[in-house]
């Protein structure tokens, strides 16, 4: 493992680049966990789950929520640029984000080896839609990139569900 030893305005400057130069889709709608017996994958539920993950006693998916009842939050996530140190981002945008929004977030980790390595969706409660996606975006402009690698996935019901 690379550790490097940079100030905390030279960490700020480099997680900025890596937020600029990196992918980030919004996704439409609001999400929420289900949970299901550690026992029974959900089937049912793979094709629209962005996240499925377990513990010893669950699987929790993360899926479009069905109803007002759950806890409901917005999506985004970020495919990072091959060969950037991202290391801290993490940490890093989270307390950002908990300072300007007043609120935790929430981070699922992945690994795509054909676009990027590993990647991030994050969530924050639904009604912090909007200020979390103009915070990202300013923070992208900020580090130096216009949102061009930004885009927002349709919603299935705009787009006669295809």
């Amino acid at each position: 493992m690379y550790v490097s030893k940079e100030t905390p305005s030279e960490t700020r400057n480099r997680l900025l680049r890596v937020l600029a130069s990196s992918e980030v889709i919004f996704y439409p709608g609001n999400f929420a966990f289900e949970e299901y017996p550690v026992n029974s994958i959900p089937h049912d539920r793979l094709t629209d789950s962005l996240a499925l993950v377990r513990d010893s006693e669950v699987w929790s998916a993360l899926v479009p929520a069905r109803d007002s009842a759950t806890e409901q939050f917005a999506v985004f996530s970020f495919h990072f640029e091959p060969g950037l140190d991202n290391s801290g981002f993490v940490g890093w945008l989270a307390s950002h984000l908990k300072r300007h929004l007043g609120t935790g977030v929430f981070v699922i980790c992945g690994q795509n080896s054909q676009h990027g390595g590993i990647f991030d969706y994050w969530g924050v409660p639904a009604d912090l839609r909007h200020s979390a996606e103009a915070e990202i975006t300013r923070l992208r402009n900020e580090g130096g990139v216009e949102s061009s690698n930004s885009k927002d996935v349709p919603n299935k019901t705009d787009a006669g569900d295809a």
